[in-house]
Parts: C-alpha cells; structure tokens; sequence
C-alpha cells in the first residue's frame, strides 16, 4: 500500500511556510504523495449539488466555504521545489477550466500525477467561461487525448470538437515516460469507463458519510472497471486504485464506527481490507485548523499505521 495525504487549501495551514512545512514533513516521513485540489473562485452563491456531503451544500460540508481556494498547478510548482521524493498530485484538476495545450506544457515535470475530473460547479464554469457545463465529460475525454498527443508525439495532430492544433512544436517532452500518470477521480459510470479507457489509476473518494464507498461497492466497481478496460484492450491488472480515505481521528470513537477512525489496530485493519479489495493507494486527510497539529497528526499515522502495514 501507497499512502498520501490532503494538502490544506485553507487558513493558517495554506500559508505558504506552514504548507511548505506540511509538505517537507511528508516527503521525510516518507508519504507516496501529497494532493491538492482544484478550484479557481466561488461564486458567493452555490447552487450546483456538493457530491461529496450529505445536504449536497459545500459551505456545510466545510470545503472551504470562505472561497479560498489557492491556485493548483502554482501551488504544486512551488512545492516541487522544496520537496525532493513526494509525488505531486493534482486531486483532482477540473480539465475543462485550462486551455489544454498551455495545461499540457505546465504538467510536464518529473514527479507530477495528473488527476482529472470532470468538475461539478457549474456556476465556476460559467465565471471563467470554460466549455459547456452539460459537455464537460466529452471536453474531458478530449482533452486529455490531447495532453497525451502533445506529450508523446514528435509531431502533434490534434482534430477534436474542443481543441485543434497542427504544425507545431512542443518541447520539452514531459520527463515522465511516456507521460504523467493519470488518475481519473469520480465515482460515476462514466468516470470509471474514463479510467478503464484512458486512466493509469482510478481515483474515486471513500470513507465519508455521502460516500462510504465500502469494500462490497468498491469491489463490484472494480469488476465494471474490469470489464470496461478488456473492452478497451487493456490489461485490467496495470490500472491502480486509489481511494482518498479521510483519517477522521485516532483514539476511540464514539458510536458506530465508520471507516479510517479509532486506534490504530482498527485503522491498519481497515487498510488492510482494502487492500485485499485490490486499492493501491490510501490517501489520508490529516488536515486541521493549527498547522502543527496536522504535521503531529501525519507524524502519528507514519508511526502507527505506515510503519506496520
């Protein structure tokens, strides 16, 4: 098993020392990768539905709900740079929001994972004039046949509904070889085909209360995810999983217990049973409103949990 960690995108710990702290603490304790997440500005309003909480709301689920969000891809750069072993994790970039060749040539580093979504803010989309919300999962797909294109090719060629180039040059190639892996984020149908066509991992969220994603469930989509890549003409076994798994809390729980919260026998089990599910990768959500409680927080999971498992 792999293990990750969230990035904070808000408050004292996403000032730009704290974070860099959070981050350089995860590359020496030896943490597989480190995510960040993608949004550019929030309209005061939401009405689009939050998959990921159980009113659909974004303010209640407290994903930054005071609309700071810093930028992904300067975020990740500036980490690359202090950083020397940590995977850098785009978890997941909203592929219709960015010109996608400009995209291509920022994500062109040595130890950068593309993870892609579809977006679900169409409010978001319309502010920044991106491509149809209702077409966003055929910009996707194009889009990143595109990055693919222009990451592989000595002569790109590209002639899609969404983006078109010829006669060009793009240089330098990514170091990567053949290109940045890509982990398709989403639970859907559309998002599993997605991955099982074009993902080097999928990449779906678990463990909280509007998506439990228990190992029965997980186990049945990973027998479509199967399906949909033999179909495809790949080999099922080279796609990875990987679950981000918000650790709630060590220590005892009060009530039923859910996934990923309690001692440390009980969360290794957890990992455990995933794993026997066929996940690879565990990424783990460490965040607190005091920076130095979450590198405490990393600190006892490497202890614990990394450690033994």
């Amino acid at each position: 098993m792999e293990y990750g960690f969230y990035l904070p995108n808000s408050g004292a710990s996403a000032e730009p020392d704290a974070l860099a702290s959070i981050a350089k603490q995860g590359d020496r304790l030896g943490f597989y990768c480190m995510v960040m997440p993608d949004h550019i500005l929030q309209p005061n309003k939401v009405d689009s539905t939050y998959p990921y909480s159980l009113t659909g709301d974004i303010l209640e689920a407290g994903q930054s709900g005071d609309g700071e969000w810093p930028e992904q891809i300067t975020s990740l750069a500036y980490l690359a740079g202090i950083t020397e072993q940590i995977k850098l994790v785009t978890s997941v970039m909203i592929i219709p929001y960015r010109n996608p060749i400009l995209t291509a040539k920022m994500l062109s580093k040595g130890r950068l994972i593309l993870g892609a979504g579809v977006g679900w803010m169409e409010e978001e989309f319309e502010l920044l004039d991106a491509p149809p919300f209702a077409e966003r999962g055929a910009v996707t797909d194009e889009y990143l046949q595109a990055f693919i294109e222009l990451w592989t090719k000595d002569d790109p060629v590209f002639d899609g509904k969404y983006v078109n180039f010829s006669n060009i040059t793009f240089l330098p190639k990514p170091v990567q070889k053949p290109y940045p892996p890509i982990w398709i984020g989403g639970q859907s149908k559309p998002a599993i085909r997605r991955a099982a066509r074009i993902g080097n991992c999928w990449h779906p969220v678990g463990a909280i209360p509007a998506a439990p994603l228990e190992p029965e469930e997980l186990a049945e989509n990973l027998v479509m995810l199967r399906e949909y890549a033999e179909k495809a003409g790949r080999d099922p076994s080279e796609i990875q999983v990987s679950v981000k798994a918000p650790l709630y809390d060590s220590g005892n729980s009060s009530g039923p217990r859910r996934r990923f919260i309690g001692v440390a026998d009980e969360v290794r089990q957890d990992v455990q049973t995933y794993a026997d599910v066929g996940v690879t990768h565990l990424i783990f959500d460490f965040r607190t409103a005091e920076p130095q409680q979450t590198e405490d927080r990393m600190a006892q999971f490497s202890e614990e949990v990394m450690a033994v498992t």
